[in-house]
């Protein structure tokens, strides 16, 4: 999950075509529990004026919902605790910017790749002690904000540090948004982004945050399900009719350019 990253749109896009919306298998109605974090601007977090969870994946996962004929039940879940409880069978499909990984594959299943994304360097805009992995390696006296269990805590672990998933170096925070405010503060100094989320941050704070040095790793997203859930196949086949009539382009720029310039 989670990123520094340019984001490589391979991903969904909104308003199916007839033909192609047909040829979807009908679901009657079911209801399916959701599950997110709202903490992970713009893929899913609470809008500001009314509370309300919105963002890309909700879009997104509303969208495969209408074209598979599905009733969604949206709930909130810790980062933390979220995989295990979609394993466990508590919610039928959950959503977090949640990278597909070997490990992760082995407890849960996950849908088809709706984005990938590569994981960029995002610090404060008048850094100037490292522009580069190896240089904030080399100050002791750095420091970098990350939730544990996502891809970027591991990144900042084994392709920045010292492969010490126990380094003090790494301060954790609870939710991705807080990275962000830690690293805003001075609380840290490195935050790892995509890079389209990051230029949503820059956007709204212009003087306050910078990306600096080369892309550190390339990462799928997808859904997650229970083992064995019959939801995959589905979703996989509306993910692939929301990438071929233009819907996930059309999320791209809802969510990365024009919110993020709205704000």
């Amino acid at each position: 999950m989670k990123s520094i990253a340019t984001i490589l749109f391979a991903a969904l896009a909104v308003a199916a075509a007839p033909a192609a919306a047909a040829e979807l298998p009908d679901l009657g109605g079911r209801t399916v529990k959701a599950v997110t974090e709202n903490a992970y601007t713009p893929l899913n977090f609470a809008d500001p004026k009314t509370g309300e969870g919105i963002g890309w994946e909700y879009d997104a996962f509303n969208e495969i919902a209408k074209r598979l004929n599905l009733k969604v039940e949206w709930r909130l879940s810790s980062w933390d605790t979220m995989i295990q409880a979609v394993r466990e069978g508590q919610f039928d499909v959950g959503m977090d910017g949640i990278t597909i990984t070997e490990e992760r594959e082995e407890q849960i299943d996950f849908s088809d790749p709706y984005m990938t994304a590569q994981q960029f360097m995002l610090v404060r805009a008048d850094e100037d002690r490292f522009s580069d992995a190896a240089s904030f390696a080399a100050d002791n006296t750095l420091f970098v904000g990350a939730q544990a269990g996502t891809t970027n805590f591991y990144t900042a672990v084994y392709e920045i540090l010292d492969g010490n998933e126990a380094n003090p170096r790494i301060k954790l925070l609870e939710t991705f948004g807080a990275t962000v405010q830690a690293l805003k503060s001075g609380d840290v100094d490195l935050v790892l982004m995509d890079k389209t989320s990051a230029a949503g941050y820059m956007g709204a704070s212009p003087a306050a945050f910078k990306l600096v040095g080369e892309a550190l790793g390339t990462e799928d997203f997808g859904f997650i399900f229970p083992p064995g859930s019959d939801l995959v196949a589905p979703v996989n086949a509306a993910i692939q009719s929301m990438r071929d009539d233009g819907t996930i382009d059309a999320l791209n720029q809802k969510w990365f350019y024009e919110y993020q310039a709205a704000q």
